[in-house]
């Protein structure tokens, strides 16, 4: 019987059909290939391909995965990329990435070496972000902070710094680029917090610097930039009638013991806060009148010593035969383990019916610079006996007794002045000639 052979067959030799016949299968699969096809294939057995043409094609696993790949001749070899995964990297998305990779090799560029030196590239880039830098600075210089300095650092940068500048090549970091960091901060009205990250940051730079992944500091082409900030004074008392009743209130403090030991010594050292409530046995001499604070425990990381009047001797005698089998001289309440609350001189202040307006824990400090200066005291005594910052920092590291007879007479005519303030008298201490 007469069999009608194909149309095809009838004008092409059998070996050319089957070619065509194969290049219109190809071409109708990459044609049929769209994202619904894609979604309804189903794994089987064993793993299967979906051609997308021109080398593109996507891969079926067993367990239902799917993802794209590409081959390519590059040198004379056959070479594959991954280009993800379905449905993260799309049908279209395959597609503009097949057509980036073809373009390279048609400008003789080799696709894997050009991704492997961009992945390369990536990870130095995250080894020299400013976040790198700055955790590494960090780590490397805040062993010696105070554990309130260190919290108040990496907060700024993780809040105001790190999310705008932290993933930047440190070396690529701009003065205006650091100045919008800045900016947010001043316009939310933190000017004096934007004077300090303006610091740190140059801290950063600085290092970056000297570690070779940087060549220049553009913090410091911001000096001036920001306007000044205000400078905040801790409300304090310095009229000599009102000092007298502040001690006379602190005198009748109605509280737990421990606070109100804490709370009469603070008027006659007047020393910071956080130094007050974290002194530790160890650190008073008794016999000798003088409390020294460790340089570890001090804002300016310099050994500080207190000569003790009589009447801070006798505060501590006080309290010695409750908590001097501890550590602490005013250990917390809940536990002798710890120091007391750094709110708890504040605390007590609000009780006694001071505002945080008229009387800070730290207000104790101007008090006694504000009256001591206007008496007629050595400025310099004052001032390192208030251990304020030494510009030249070998100098204070071995001026810590700098002035120390003269500081001994002053803390005792304080303590004797303020003890006159608190009976009603109108006390003029004798003047040092020192």
């Amino acid at each position: 019987m007469f069999q009608p052979r194909p149309i095809v067959s009838m004008y092409f030799p059998p070996f050319l059909v089957v070619t065509l016949m194969g290049t219109f299968k190809v071409l109708v699969g990459t044609m049929a290939l769209t994202d619904m096809k894609i979604r309804n294939a189903k794994p089987e057995a064993k793993q299967y391909k979906l051609s997308a043409g021109l080398g593109l094609y996507l891969v079926i696993s067993p367990k239902g995965g799917k993802w794209w790949r590409i081959r390519y001749r590059f040198g004379g070899k056959q070479k594959e990329l991954s280009l993800g995964t379905y449905p993260t990297t799309t049908l279209k998305s395959a597609v503009l990435k097949r057509d980036e990779i073809r373009a390279m090799v048609a400008d003789d560029i080799d696709p894997a070496v050009e991704r492997k030196t961009e992945k390369l590239y990536k990870h130095a880039a995250s080894e020299n972000s400013f976040k790198a830098v700055a955790d590494e600075w960090f780590t490397k210089f805040s062993s010696e902070w105070s554990e309130q300095h260190k919290q108040r650092t990496i907060g700024r940068l993780r809040n105001d710094v790190y999310p705008w500048l932290g993933s930047k090549v440190i070396n690529t970091v701009t003065a205006p680029e650091l100045l919008m960091v800045l900016r947010r901060m001043e316009s939310r009205g933190a000017i004096d917090s934007a004077h300090r990250v303006r610091q740190i940051c140059s801290q950063i730079l600085r290092y970056a610097i000297a570690t070779g992944r940087a060549e220049r500091d553009p913090a410091a082409d911001l000096v001036g930039a920001l306007p000044p900030a205000k400078k905040t004074h801790f409300a304090s008392i310095t009229e000599p009638k009102a000092i007298g009743e502040l001690m006379r209130a602190i005198q009748g403090y109605q509280g737990s013991y421990i606070t109100a030991c804490a709370l009469r010594l603070t008027p006659y050292v007047f020393v910071r806060p956080g130094e007050l409530r974290q002194a530790e046995w160890n650190d008073i001499d008794l016999e000798n009148a003088e409390w020294r604070i460790p340089a570890e425990r001090m804002k300016m990381k310099v050994l500080h010593i207190i000569p003790l009047s009589k009447q801070a001797l006798a505060i501590f005698e006080d309290i010695k035969p409750l908590t001097g089998r501890g550590k602490y001289v005013f250990p917390s309440n809940r536990t002798l383990a710890r120091p007391m609350s750094n709110n708890t001189i504040n605390a007590s202040l609000r009780r006694l019916g001071y505002t945080k307006e008229e009387m800070t824990a730290h207000g104790f400090r101007s008090m006694a610079s504000t009256i001591l200066n206007e008496q007629g005291w050595n400025r310099d005594a004052i001032e390192r006996q208030l251990a304020h910052s030494e510009k030249n920092g070998v100098r204070a590291a071995y001026n810590y007794a700098q002035y120390l007879p003269e500081r001994k007479e002053m803390m005792q005519a304080w303590a004797d002045y303020l003890d006159g303030l608190a009976k009603g008298a109108d006390v003029i201490p004798i003047k040092s000639n020192s």
